[in-house]
């Protein structure tokens, strides 16, 4: 007794030929839309109409069609009697002994047959039953926000970081029978009601909407400290799906949504993520300080010195270019530099210029000289470049 399988796959308009009445899912449904009655069409009147104002009962002989991405579910008394998820075409029969009371599709066999176990009329189903659809595919537009700043642990930049964020998820009924038996209220199983997660007056949506919001602050920490995940915040506006493994991680673990209520979250769209002020202070400190280091920090601390030496030379002449020499080398900027081939560390040491005789009086400042050879050691060093040093050269000698 139940269902007969009639055809299966792609129907087209053959078979609806065939029957002059059946039941399948009504026309104008919004994309978002979770689980409804079947409507009665018939090909007289235009195949796909509700012609008939059906409330989805259904009798001996009733013929159904399935269509793809839909599972059909049938009740009596609020009691499953057959459910069918592979799409085609179907009769049912309360009297057939050849009938089946549960076809499963691909990917949903353990999990409704489980169900069907747990959940399934005990006694014999009478000729009279309610024929409802469930959506199997991915449901859109589901939307999240929160008000005020949620926060959480950041192991890259060692800190409590907060923000505030909104975005869409989609979410899939991966069990239906649980779905229905353990989630979805009794109001919505009445003709003409559409249970639909996108719908404010829904409050059993409003719920999920609540434990999604709930379960941000641990999804967004356990995405960033993962390292699989390279750690970085920055990475979860590119990375929906993942983001999303870490979200379904997080609502099954504070409410169960997988083995409690047959339901997944698939995909995240994070449309915007509002750091706080210190978050953002923290934020622009670790770009900064990765934009400076390695090789690209010494190129950009050597091109600071650089230009430094070239302004003390406009301004102060060859005396302050030395000055400026010899500050930098007393700071210790040489061994902020980490080792760049040819530069540094790793340049041929300049040889230290010849004492001037005891008897002899101290070189002044401006001696060309004395300033030459300063401005020589610097270039042996890497500290000047050769334009640099030429220029301290015409300078000296008066060019």
């Amino acid at each position: 007794m139940g269902l007969i399988q009639a055809a299966t796959g792609a129907l087209g308009g053959t078979l609806a030929d065939q029957w002059k009445d059946f039941y399948t899912v009504p026309a104008g449904l919004a994309p978002t839309a979770a689980l409804f009655a079947a409507a009665a069409s018939g090909t007289n009147a235009g195949r796909g109409s509700n012609t008939k104002g059906s409330d989805g009962v259904i009798t001996n002989g009733s013929k159904i069609i399935v269509p793809e991405g839909y599972g059909l579910v049938l009740m009596q008394d609020g009691a499953i009697t057959g459910f069918a998820a592979e799409p085609g075409a179907y009769e049912w029969n309360s009297e057939a002994q050849d009938s089946q009371s549960i076809f499963a599709g691909d990917g949903l066999g353990p999990l409704v047959t489980t169900s069907w176990e747990r959940f399934k009329f005990g006694g014999r189903p009478s000729s009279q039953q309610r024929a409802y659809f469930v959506a199997l595919k991915e449901l859109p537009n589901n939307r999240f926000g929160t008000q005020s700043e949620i926060y959480w642990d950041d192991a890259y930049m060692n800190a409590q970081v907060g923000a505030v964020t909104r975005g869409t998820y989609t979410m899939r009924i991966t069990d239906p029978i649980l779905f229905i038996k353990a989630f979805v209220p009794a109001t919505y199983l009445e003709p003409g009601r559409v249970f639909d997660f996108t719908d404010v007056e829904n409050d059993a949506a409003s719920q999920l909407f609540n434990e999604v919001v709930g379960s941000l602050a641990p999804a967004f920490s356990m995405y960033t400290n993962d390292p699989s995940k390279g750690n970085r915040i920055t990475k979860i506006q590119q990375d929906s799906i993942g983001f999303a493994q870490s979200l379904s991680a997080a609502v099954e673990g504070n409410y169960g949504w997988s083995t409690g209520r047959g339901l997944e979250i698939v995909s995240v769209a994070i449309v915007s993520i509002e750091y706080d002020e210190s978050t953002r202070e923290l934020l622009r400190n670790v770009q900064r300080a990765d934009a400076l280091s390695g090789a690209r920090g010494n190129s950009n601390l050597q091109a600071s010195v650089a230009a430094g030496f070239e302004s003390a030379g406009e301004n102060a002449g060859p005396g302050g270019l030395i000055g400026m020499g010899m500050a930098a080398s007393g700071a210790g900027i040489g061994g902020l530099q980490q080792p760049v081939p040819g530069v540094g560390a790793q340049s041929t040491p300049a040889q230290p210029a010849p004492a001037a005789p005891a008897a002899q009086p101290a070189a002044s400042a401006e001696d060309p000289m004395a300033t030459l050879t300063k401005a020589k050691q610097m270039l042996d060093a890497g500290l000047i470049t050769q334009a640099d040093y030429d220029a301290a050269k015409a300078k000296a000698l008066g060019l």
